[in-house]
């Protein structure tokens, strides 16, 4: 007889599902504690939350892993810790980084602004052009960083292209896959090494814990952890177990934003008042074909242009009563915000242009409400 591999909702609710003993808590409790008894003359690894082996810090990271299908993971204080640490642990001073530029503005600014006091340079690629992924590469190029589906264009990208260039010259591939999470994409079976995800959103799913995630091997696993012990960005026993809880629900949320996010990009593709509708799952999206493929799900993030830029976005904003206007995703409630002020913000109005984001543009995250009343607020916001 042989033993099936449990699903992902499986998996995000019980891990490895297994008896549990009697009188045991169904719920794992909180292990409020910085430390804990150590025994006298003992050479095993102190026990330290700080360490990232707390209870709950050590159960999440082990259900996230499962989760990635990795062999390790831990979590780290922010999803821009994590981005930072995954890549101080695979850069060293002379190397040069390789990253699409179709990336977060806040990782974007990592790279441009911090990455190079270590004498790390980074140069980027337009990630459509497959042959310029392998163009690019150098002598010192040690890594290839690639965010996919997109924030805020909703690209989807083929990493199979990039996968092949990484392999081949020996290089790191690695996945920010925060806008997907493990439910709708798993980077490491297309060929990554190593997947980023920003905690904060789709993992916890509650708008109410900062923390980021790295999966990947054992080995790279290990690193990112030294560091984080060296730079303070382990995250608090409570912050573990709320992500922990959110992980519980995280399949049955994607499920409901996969659903509205679809039926909100299908509803205001046919208005008139958006120029653009950026969701992969619409028939016109140049990535449509191979999303279909690659994800389990479309996502609960829509990309929208509307006519008029700045002034008409403000007027559409202030009418707005459901639909919260705040930064940040991926919480059961529904979230918007321009990326021109927040995500992006340190770009020129031509730069912002020249990768998809014209004065106009909105990020729209669908919560797990009832679709047509999402529909309904962004309607009655038009002017309807």
């Amino acid at each position: 007889m042989t033993t099936r591999t449990p699903g992902p909702s499986t998996l995000a609710v019980h891990g490895l599902p297994q008896r549990h003993a009697d009188w045991t808590p169904v719920v794992s409790p909180i292990v409020q504690s910085t430390t804990f008894v150590h025994p006298v003359g003992s050479a095993e690894e102190v026990l330290y939350s700080r360490y990232g082996n707390n209870p709950n810090q050590v159960d999440l990271a082990r259900k996230y892993a499962l989760l990635e299908g990795a062999e390790a993971a831990v979590f780290l204080a922010s999803g821009m810790g994590a981005t930072a640490l995954a890549h101080l642990a695979v850069l060293r001073p002379g190397d040069h980084l390789l990253a699409s530029e179709w990336i977060y503005g806040g990782t974007r600014g990592l790279f441009d602004d911090e990455l190079g006091r270590f004498g790390i340079e980074v140069s980027y690629v337009d990630p459509t052009q497959h042959r310029l992924w392998r163009k690019s590469v150098r002598k010192s190029t040690r890594a290839i960083f690639v965010e996919t589906p997109t924030n805020p264009t909703l690209r989807v990208i083929d990493l199979a292209p990039i996968a092949q260039v990484s392999k081949e010259f020996g290089l790191a591939l690695m996945v920010d896959a925060t806008f997907a999470s493990p439910i709708n994409l798993r980077p490491l079976a297309l060929g990554a090494d190593v997947v980023i995800s920003s905690a904060t959103k789709y993992l916890n799913g509650h708008s109410d814990v900062i923390a980021g995630a790295v999966a990947g091997s054992a080995s790279f696993i290990e690193e990112v952890t030294r560091l984080m012990r060296l730079w303070g960005q382990s995250i608090d026993p409570h912050a573990a177990w709320l992500v922990e809880r959110g992980l519980r629900t995280l399949a049955v949320r994607m499920e409901r934003h996969n659903a509205n996010g679809l039926d909100v990009a299908r509803w205001a593709a046919a208005q008139d008042e958006f120029a653009a509708v950026h969701y992969p799952g619409l028939p016109d999206h140049p990535d449509h074909a191979y999303a279909s493929t690659a994800l389990a799900g479309f996502g609960g993030m829509v990309g929208l242009e509307l006519r008029g830029g700045t002034r008409a976005v403000e007027r559409f904003l202030k009418k707005l009563k459901m639909v919260a206007h705040a930064t940040s995703l991926g919480g059961v409630e529904s979230l918007i915000s321009e990326p021109r002020l927040t995500s992006h913000k340190a770009l020129t109005p031509e730069e912002r242009a020249r990768i998809g984001i014209p004065d106009g543009f909105l990020r729209l995250s669908c919560g797990i409400e009832d679709a047509a009343d999402i529909i309904g607020d962004l309607e009655q916001a038009l002017g309807r």
